[in-house]
């Protein structure tokens, strides 16, 4: 297993490296400076080996708890953003010394899921990025949960560190958390359990097993850390889990020693940019049910959505929404960028490019989604 994994690790030249709340806190609440001290180091060390190294960090709200004296997560919401807030705060004070000491300089970033739906925003985020690691800065990278709306929230960072793996076209992402990887069972409901060395495909029994494992201050667990596989393998980028408090985590990863879950990444197509961030960038606003002749127009012969093909509307959104394209026995195959409205798709929707020309004149355009703007998966 170890020569495979050493296969995907070759060239690695830019890495994304996420780092949850268990991993940062102590059981006692606060950070753990311990943890956090041995952490900076490792990514000090792989960064003098001329390794490009971002940091996606969670920790925020417990760091706030324990500067505020506060023994739960407030309820409200704006008080939680308050909380947050000042944990930031806290949380790059420690991040800047301890890197500091290892001759290292960091930068912050803090983003919102509207800022990666955008495409403009989303692309800026990626200069960000490429202008810190020119001038030589760590990139230290979170969400933006003091002003971050509920509904429109990544809710977890491993969503968002595989988000920006995608944008920054890395080359390998680590998940480091409490837990040394991915287990056939759940490790704290069952005792006769093994941990997955290797995954090379991330099918309905991968995504059965992992069960929602995570501590009290963090907002992920093994499900998001699936998801955040699925997006990394989509994006030709592998993937590992790890656990933080192994001694050189880092540097054994990139030795390519049996340590961990290694998601190996799909290997047979080119994504785009543009089309990873169709994929997962962008909120999705509704969704189109298709029809058996457009499912194989577009899965085999890489035609785009017509109106003739689609049988059911869902969601209310307009011209350059995202939405997804669901079969007839309700799969997901696809995603896209509408060239409509929801309402004109409902009148148009089942009917000939023929009958809307002639109903609507020569100026409606006839595709919903152009073959360039949808994504298959």
């Amino acid at each position: 297993m170890e020569d495979l994994r050493k296969k995907y690790l070759k060239k690695i030249k830019r890495i994304v490296v996420k780092i949850g709340s268990s991993s940062l806190t102590s059981p006692v609440g606060g950070l753990d400076m311990e943890n956090l001290q041995k952490f900076t180091g490792e990514v000090s060390k792989i960064k003098d080996d001329n390794l490009e190294v971002i940091i996606v960090s969670s920790g925020a709200i417990a760091a706030g708890l324990k500067y505020l004296n506060l023994s739960d997560k407030p309820k409200k919401y704006s008080m939680l953003q308050a909380v947050a807030a000042v944990g930031q705060h806290d949380l790059m004070r420690v991040y800047s010394s301890f890197f500091y000491k290892n001759n290292k300089k960091v930068g912050q970033i803090l983003v919102t899921r509207e800022d990666t739906s955008k495409r403009e925003q989303y692309l800026n985020i990626k200069n960000t990025i490429f202008s810190l690691l020119e001038l030589n800065v760590i990139p230290i990278i979170n969400e933006n949960d003091s002003v971050a709306l509920d509904e429109i929230k990544f809710g977890d960072n491993d969503t968002l560190a595989a988000l920006v793996a995608g944008l920054i076209e890395a080359d390998l992402l680590i998940i480091l958390s409490d837990i040394d990887g991915l287990f056939n069972k759940n490790p704290q409901a069952y005792e006769d359990v093994k941990l997955i060395s290797l995954v090379s495909d991330i099918n309905e029994e991968i995504e059965k097993i992992a069960g929602g494992i995570g501590s009290n201050y963090g907002s992920g667990g093994m499900v998001t850390k699936i998801r955040s596989a699925k997006i990394c393998s989509f994006s030709g980028i592998p993937m590992v889990i790890a656990n933080s408090r192994e001694p050189d985590v880092l540097q054994k990863i990139l030795q390519g020693k049996n340590i961990g879950t290694f998601f190996i990444p799909e290997e047979n197509k080119r994504i785009t940019s543009m089309k990873r961030w169709i994929a997962y960038g962008m909120v999705t606003k509704g969704s189109l049910k298709i029809d058996k002749g457009a499912e194989e127009a577009i899965l085999k012969k890489g035609r785009s959505l017509l109106p003739v093909g689609v049988t059911e509307v869902n969601g209310h959104f307009t011209k350059g929404d995202n939405i997804m394209v669901v079969s007839t026995d309700n799969r997901i195959i696809a995603k896209g960028i509408s060239n409509f409205v929801s309402e004109d798709i409902s009148r148009i929707k089942g009917r000939k490019e023929k009958e809307i020309l002639e109903e609507f004149g020569p100026g409606m355009c006839c595709e919903i989604i152009h073959r360039d703007n949808l994504v298959i998966f």
